[in-house]
């Protein structure tokens, strides 16, 4: 369907392989990294982005890293390896994929190391095994996200117009994405959906990332300002909104793109639903509401500064740029996983996925 990939890894397995989607649309450019600090700074600087795309960089990332660690003391490399999982984690940490890919990588390593007993290579096998899991998180993303398409499309009718905000889709995940897959999954069935693109300011991933993702795929879609939603909304052109998430807490409240619950809290009034497209890896059971999710702060820059040839303000003004908000739970209908579709209340239906 894509003639790109998003994340992989280099075929002799010494470097994680991105698509660098701060050039997108105008530059389709390929970053081969095999260092720890530029896989940080790729994620940091959202070369690679999207929380499923997220986790699966990281576990490349992880074992790319602690590859170039020589030593014979499984000691001295699980240390190493801590080290390289804490400095890794601390580049995006509201996107809650990151942590689940790093420590599932971890966990990996220490079974191996634990199994080493004195066996001289120990060390190669404890690389073996972190590669092998890192390929396992991006071999069941890519199933996730068909999942995840199908289980939405049950929701959905032929012809809806559909608004999503940031970019959720190919770009976001390993596979066909998490908010567009349904998308991807109906119009190969005929379904011809109208889709609704918002720019998602201020670094515009509904602009630059969804609406030329989609226009790659030859869907029907429509890019519009983040302050036309309400206009679109109230002409009766939009039926369902589908976004992704970066962590959803215990009782459904969803963290995701800054603007986001704007967008909710306008659906609600429209009497539009909300489904919110996620893996089971974006739900933190361990975080009871949205009060407890930690929202990441960027640079001012990237308001008037990143995507103007010249400062659209005063230069040095102060900003306010936080990543992500909020969306309580009472303004989302649905929150569709590759186990299903949970409804409210969200404390119960989420809870069942993990028994």
């Amino acid at each position: 369907m894509f003639d790109f990939k998003t994340v992989s890894l280099s075929e002799d397995g010494k470097s994680l392989v991105i698509l660098d989607q701060t050039l997108l649309p105008g530059e389709m450019k390929y970053l081969t990294l095999h260092t720890e600090e530029s896989i940080w700074e790729a994620i940091y600087k959202l070369r690679v982005r999207g929380a499923p795309a997220i986790g699966v960089a990281a576990a490349y990332g992880m074992y790319v890293a602690a590859d170039s660690c020589v030593t014979d003391s499984v000691e001295v490399f699980m240390k190493e390896l801590e080290r390289i999982k804490t400095y890794l984690g601390s580049a995006r940490p509201t996107a809650v994929n990151l942590f689940w890919a790093l420590d599932k990588v971890f966990a990996a390593a220490q079974d191996a190391a634990e199994k080493s007993g004195k066996n001289p290579d120990a060390v190669a096998e404890i690389k073996l095994a972190m590669r092998k899991e890192a390929e396992r998180i991006h071999e069941e993303d890519i199933i996730t996200c068909m999942l995840i398409g199908e289980n939405c499309l049950e929701l959905l009718e032929p012809g809806m117009g559909i608004l999503t905000h940031c970019n959720a889709g190919a770009l976001a995940t390993a596979g066909i994405g998490t908010a567009l897959a349904p998308i991807y999954v109906g119009n190969s069935r005929g379904y011809g959906f109208k889709v609704f693109a918002d720019e998602t300011r201020p670094l515009l991933q509904g602009a630059r990332l969804t609406a030329w993702e989609l226009s790659q795929s030859g869907a029907d879609v429509t890019l519009i300002c983040d302050n036309m939603v309400s206009l679109v909304m109230k002409s009766g052109k939009i039926r369902a909104v589908i976004t992704g998430a970066d962590r959803i807490a215990a009782n459904g409240d969803t963290a995701n793109k800054i603007g986001t619950s704007g967008v909710a809290i306008l659906a609600k009034e429209y009497g539009i639903p909300v489904y919110i497209n996620a893996p089971l890896s974006t739900i933190d059971m361990e975080c009871r509401t949205g009060a407890d999710i930690r929202i990441e702060e960027r640079p001012g820059e990237e308001i008037y500064k990143m995507w103007y040839e010249k400062p659209m303000s005063v230069e040095g003004i102060k900003t306010f740029n936080p990543a992500f908000d909020v969306t309580d739970n009472k303004y989302i209908a649905a929150i569709i996983t590759e186990k299903g579709i949970a409804r409210p209340p969200f404390n119960e239906s989420l809870n069942n996925f993990f028994k």
